[in-house]
């Protein structure tokens, strides 16, 4: 019989245990009492400061450390104690709540080391290094992005100043035809038929018609607010291309060593490029990493399988089970039961990258003629769209669970076919509730 330390009734799991309660300035540290003389120690937050919490923590004989996920403050804790061979547990701050009338920095730090040492915290989902810097450049890139769209709509506002109708004639003024006319513009071009006759073959709106739209009021305080987006745009461009340099070195030095596929990567679905997609072949280097082509699956483009990948790693065998990974997602519904009864079912509120992406994705499947599609249209119409929503991002997220885990192609059955099985599984359940009450169904000759 396995007898555990206990500490006022408590069992203790992790005997060499210690918490820390981040700071922005400094971090307290807590170890067991048997193992220091002071068990509590404040560390400032300077790197040599957390080098020596380290060796500390080692000459002590720690083997794990909790902490709460606070800010990005914990980020170099983590990295600087993982170096030194350190078991890091990144709590979450819901499981590691403080109790009241302990809302101090060292009681914080010792309640996170009681509890880390009774095994009573979870680690939170941390992925490899190799893993965590692609993340790290996909979410730099993403937030250059939207820097980006803020000078898009000063450009936009700096042509309506100028009454130019550029936005009204062509789908996207960062297009080849508008990006055109805006950088001649801002070279001192005010002829309309010059500037018109710059539009691409592609363009659906006549030349005449941009002519006419092209007729404005240039006051030099508009061109300067205009010329000043334009190089700001101009910038996070460049700052994009960089980034997507790193993705795929990135991609690169983690597919190294790995075994080539042995069938070759199928056919794209879609030769569209999507709004701005990365300026080298995602596939190709997704499929010699993980194996799969993850397209395959609908509503799963190149870029979110890229996003999907450097969010969750390629090893999904930390969630055990594809439950267990929706529910990582708040995907899966709510499960708060108390006496026999269900006080709620609703999906906890979350800010996961992963799960706003599968959403998106689910909006989106939901006009295509797919077994995924019809799933969505189904649930729409009966539950709303918002819970239509979350389903079938929930679906997609199995798939891709199953792809990644268990090397699942897959195929769809296609819209007609789910319809098919939907209506096979009503009548049988038709049939089972006619025989409860005594009757037998018929099928009506001719209609189907």
């Amino acid at each position: 019989m396995i007898k555990h330390n206990t500490e006022n009734g408590l069992p203790i799991i992790h005997v060499r245990a210690a918490g820390i309660d981040i700071g922005s300035r400094f971090h307290v540290v807590a170890v067991p009492t048997t193992l220091a003389e002071e068990p509590v120690q404040t560390f400032q937050a300077f790197t040599a400061d957390l080098e020596r919490m380290a060796t500390w923590l080692v000459e002590l004989g720690i083997t794990t450390v909790a902490m709460e996920s606070t800010g990005v403050y914990w980020i170099p804790v983590y990295e600087i104690l993982e170096t030194h061979g350190l078991q890091v547990i990144l709590a979450n701050a819901r499981d590691a709540r403080a109790v009241p009338g302990r809302k101090t920095d060292v009681n914080d730090a010792q309640w996170i080391q009681r509890l880390h040492a009774c095994g009573l915290l979870r680690a939170s989902f941390h992925p490899e290094r190799e893993i965590a810097a692609l993340r790290s450049y996909l979410r730099l890139r993403e937030r250059h992005l939207d820097y980006a769209a803020a000078h898009i709509q000063h450009m936009q506002k700096a042509l309506t100043h100028m009454n130019l109708q550029l936005q009204h004639v062509v789908s996207d003024i960062t297009g080849a035809t508008g990006m055109r006319i805006i950088r001649a513009i801002v070279a001192g071009e005010r002829n309309a038929t010059m500037l018109a006759a710059m539009r691409d073959l592609r363009c659906q709106s006549s030349v005449e018609t941009i002519q006419r739209a092209l007729v404005g009021n240039y006051q030099p305080e508009h061109v300067f607010a205009l010329s000043q987006a334009l190089a700001m745009y101009d910038a996070y461009q460049a700052q994009i291309s960089l980034c997507d340099e790193q993705i795929a070195q990135s991609l690169q030095q983690l597919s190294r060593g790995k075994p080539r596929p042995s069938k070759a990567l199928p056919k794209p679905r879609h030769r569209t490029r999507q709004p701005n997609a990365l300026n080298f072949d995602v596939r190709t280097l997704l499929y010699q990493l993980v194996g799969i082509d993850l397209t395959q699956i609908h509503g799963i483009g190149p870029y979110l399988a890229l996003r999907l990948v450097a969010e969750c790693g390629t090893d999904l065998s930390r969630w055990r089970t594809a439950q267990h990974f929706t529910s990582w997602l708040t995907l899966a519904p709510g499960c708060r039961i108390s006496g026999g009864k269900v006080l709620s079912a609703h999906t906890r509120k979350t800010k996961n990258r992963v799960t706003a992406h599968l959403r998106l994705a689910a909006v989106t499947i939901g006009r295509t003629n797919t077994a995924l599609g019809a799933f969505y249209r189904r649930l729409s119409a009966r539950i709303g769209k918002a819970k239509a929503v979350t389903a079938t991002a929930r679906k997609i997220a199995v798939l891709f669970y199953n792809a990644m885990r268990f090397g699942m192609e897959y195929q769809d059955p296609g819209a007609d076919h789910y319809e098919q099985q939907y209506r096979e599984r009503v009548v049988k359940g038709l049939h089972r509730r006619a025989a409860e009450f005594g009757f037998t169904l018929q099928a009506i000759e001719g209609v189907s």
